[in-house]
């Protein structure tokens, strides 16, 4: 584990099962709970041709609960491998599910580029679509993983608190994270909470355009407790995020409730944050004022908990309004990602990604980790 202090550029390099001794007593702790689904499903036509289908978000039900929990049919956002082999209107397979036999159909209903909206549909009404991806399905590993994703990967590509379904990549800080880590944090009375911020496949997308503002960030689902987000309003404790995933869910959260102050007749539907709102909304909002306006909006509406999508792409110049200190991988020239640690950390990241380099850190998905102060 790397351990960087922003505000004079120290560097220090230690193991992360010591993690907890550079935890403040009054800083707690955000985790990103999502669980990694086996979303690739391969299909073999008759020519012996395969196609690769990566289920990336449901549409119909578009909820990922209920879609996962879908019987008979279910339809989904997919990407599409060897799409042109997929010339015909259907892809079927026969297969066996919890020692029931069935026939899994997946139907092109729509086609953008090789981003397809499928129907799948199966003849066996006790069998989930969750049930199928899980007997079926292949880890989404990240395409730098040279290699065939094999059985251990279902667990070593989940955190250790993964609870709710529906990330096509892993909220990869969490993976250094053990009973015995947690133990530590727990003797220092260090509390820890969860939000969910479903990964997309768009994590993986490198910048190509010439500037940053041409990139078109992905959206991804976020859900957060109502209970949550009343206690950010009174908090006095420093927030350290275990992840991107978790930096952005928090900071979306903070610009909802901005959204809501300027607009509080917005409906749950339209409780969306664009990719630059944060740049263009009114910047003075304290955390407090966001987080009770948002609390309350919830209050009214009477729900128990906030779900929304965010596009929020964080760039250097941006002002961190909740998080304060941030734990993540090491990740590749090009990415969002390095924007955000470019954008928290400053200039000295180059310095601070250099020595990673000079000392043997691994990077990305399996690789090390960063303290960043």
């Amino acid at each position: 584990m790397l351990l960087v202090r922003k505000k004079d550029g120290h560097i220090l390099k230690d193991t992360f099962s010591n993690i907890a001794e550079y935890l403040d007593t009054d800083c707690c702790l955000v985790v990103n709970n999502s669980k990694v689904i086996p979303a690739r499903l391969i299909f073999t036509k008759p020519t012996g041709s395969q196609i690769e289908l990566f289920c990336l978000s449901p549409a119909l039900p578009s909820d990922y609960a209920a879609s996962l929990s879908s019987v008979i049919s279910c339809e989904w956002e997919c990407l599409a491998g060897n799409l042109k082999r997929f010339n015909t209107s259907s892809l079927g397979m026969n297969l066996t599910v919890n020692g029931s036999d069935l026939v899994l159909q997946a139907t092109k209903l729509h086609q953008s580029g090789n981003l397809l909206r499928v129907r799948f549909s199966w003849n066996h009404p006790g069998i989930t679509f969750g049930d199928i991806l899980s007997a079926i399905g292949r880890v989404p590993l990240p395409p730098y993983i040279k290699r065939q994703p094999v059985e251990r990967d279902r667990d070593w590509y989940q955190t250790i608190y993964s609870k709710h379904k529906g990330s096509v990549a892993a909220p990869t800080a969490g993976l250094h994270f053990t009973s015995h880590v947690f133990g530590e944090i727990a003797r220092k009375q260090i509390p820890v909470h969860e939000v969910t911020l479903h990964v997309g496949a768009g994590t993986f997308q490198p910048i190509k355009t010439i500037s940053v503002a041409q990139h078109t960030m992905h959206s991804e689902y976020i859900r957060v407790s109502g209970e949550f987000i009343r206690y950010l309003a009174h908090l006095n404790k420093q927030v350290f995020a275990v992840g991107t995933t978790s930096v952005r869910t928090l900071e979306t959260i903070y610009w909802l409730g901005v959204k809501l102050l300027q607009d509080g007749s917005l409906s749950p539907r339209e409780l969306y944050l664009d990719q630059w709102d944060a740049y263009n909304l009114p910047q003075q909002t304290s955390v407090g004022d966001s987080m009770s306006a948002l609390a309350n909006w919830l209050e009214k509406a009477g729900l128990q908990e906030l779900v929304a999508h965010t596009q929020l792409m964080i760039i250097p110049g941006y002002s961190f309004r909740v998080v304060k200190s941030i734990i993540t991988n090491f990740h590749q020239p090009g990415s969002t990602l390095l924007l955000l640690v470019a954008a928290f950390v400053g200039e000295s990241w180059k310095e601070t990604y250099q020595y990673a380099l000079d000392n043997g850190f691994r990077f990305l998905s399996y690789g090390d980790s960063s303290l960043l102060l």
